[in-house]
């Protein structure tokens, strides 16, 4: 009854605040969904700066959008890495609604604009002609009939979708709440965390690997096990660095070239893992 209590009570704290930001979220994406698919679209070969701007709306239909786009030919592979490499997903609503998280949440969407931006310059521009054709896709930049908005279009009204959305989360958020309190009650704290915590270096590493996890729900357990302090901020950044949400099941399914796709998912979880054991060595 005290794990289902704590749980329950430190999910209902995030309830006002989820909202809010869910509420903003579907706003920006009904308002200026088509301006920003222009952008992400029109950026050619600097596409990756509007790319790793956009990528920080926590929202994973972006990461979808530029998924198609790529699959389409209409972005190039450092446009693709830059929106999945800052796409934030649900992380940037679960730390909003925890006050003092602030500081550390502007400092995750720093380092990952930064990341993005990084990773974007140097597949478009810098090595760009060292990467085989095969490998980078067979960027035109002309989107044809691609039309990414009409696929995110909500039917329902934005306060009903906001209420939706935060409800999902919310019962997410519960739910790994309740399983991690089970977990430490089960084999101890200090064992659960000590087992995390056992795993030094690597522990972006494995935190990078469920970011690849193509669901929302990645997210959610990364930023619980960091809320928590089951996880560093060096590994919660790792995690949230590869992980694109639902990005890259759509690529998969736009992009026929598996060769394309297997690259991608593993430069997103080597940079993820990379930046980790970057900041971890920084003593961040």
């Amino acid at each position: 009854m005290d794990v289902l209590l704590d749980a329950l009570i430190d999910s209902l704290k995030m309830l006002p605040f989820l909202f809010a930001a869910y509420l903003m979220i579907e706003y920006i994406e009904r308002r200026q969904g088509e301006r920003i698919e222009a952008a992400l679209a029109g950026g050619g070969h600097w596409g990756f700066v509007p790319g790793a701007l956009l990528g920080c709306v926590p929202q994973c239909g972006f990461s979808a959008m530029a998924a198609n786009f790529y699959g389409s030919r209409v972005i190039t592979l450092g446009t693709l890495m830059a929106v999945f490499l800052a796409t934030s997903d649900e992380a940037v609503p679960l730390l909003l609604a925890v006050p003092e998280q602030w500081p550390r949440l502007a400092a995750l969407l720093g380092i990952k604009v930064v990341l993005a931006l990084a990773a974007g310059f140097c597949l478009d521009l810098a090595l760009r002609r060292f990467l085989p054709k095969g490998v980078r896709g067979g960027y035109t930049g002309h989107a044809g009939e691609v039309d990414c908005h009409e696929q995110h279009e909500a039917q329902q009204g934005i306060l009903r979708a906001a209420l939706a959305h935060t409800l999902n989360i919310f019962l997410w958020v519960f739910g790994f709440s309740l399983a991690i309190g089970f977990v430490m009650e089960w084999v101890g704290a200090e064992a659960f965390t000590g087992f995390l915590a056992a795993m030094g270096p690597l522990q972006p590493v494995f935190a990078a690997l469920i970011g690849l996890v193509p669901n929302c729900a990645a997210s959610i357990l990364l930023t619980q096990l960091y809320l928590s302090g089951s996880i560093t901020f060096s590994a919660a950044v790792a995690g949230l660095a590869s992980g694109a949400g639902v990005g890259l099941v759509v690529l998969f399914k736009a992009n026929p070239s598996v060769k394309q796709n297997l690259f991608i998912t593993g430069l997103l979880w080597a940079i993820g893992a990379a930046a980790g054991l970057l900041l971890q060595l920084l003593g961040l």
